[in-house]
């Protein structure tokens, strides 16, 4: 049952591995600051779950980029590939559990990069909370059934155990 209530950390708090299917349909949302709001329905993620997996930054340690994955989840960690492409994932799971959810299209923008260039996501954003920002969150409106899972993408170095994991999800 759709709420359009912002989503809040109890829901965050959990193993991305419950998390990032479930923000499969939920809305996140952007304010401008001066009142317009953009929703935009999460359509694919993908599960990077801590230390031992080779996929997930956390795997090469504690750093200053990683750091805030380590954090409680609900908060956002945004980075760089390729020198050009933002990522948006979402932290999840308790403080010095690092995980994260990449949000890899929204309804109308396939591909990370696509949706954070459509989006206007980049580096400021990294580390902000989703439930207490003024600018960016997410609002429950819905459940997903029916979604499909696949193995991750672009993750060949993590080799062939953890490129093969089904934790990527999408309707």
């Amino acid at each position: 049952m759709a709420s359009n209530k912002r989503l809040g950390r109890d829901f965050y708090l959990r193993d991305v591995l419950e998390v990032a299917p479930e923000l499969l349909l939920k809305t996140l949302v952007m304010a401008d600051g001066k009142g317009a709001m953009a929703r935009y329905v999460i359509t694919e993620t993908e599960a990077y779950r801590g230390p031992e997996d080779k996929a997930c930054h956390a795997s090469k340690g504690r750093t200053n980029r990683t750091e805030v994955m380590y954090h409680d989840g609900g908060r956002l960690y945004v980075y760089l590939v390729y020198g050009i492409h933002w990522m948006l994932n979402i932290v999840t799971g308790p403080s010095e559990n690092p995980q994260a959810a990449l949000i890899r299209s929204v309804k109308d923008f396939t591909g990370p990069g696509r949706v954070t260039r459509a989006l206007g996501i980049d580096r400021s954003f990294n580390g902000e909370d989703l439930v207490s920002s003024a600018r960016i969150w997410i609002e429950d409106s819905g459940i997903a059934t029916g979604y499909k899972t696949s193995e991750r993408i672009g993750i060949d170095y993590a080799g062939e155990y953890w490129k093969t994991r089904p934790w990527r999800y999408y309707l």
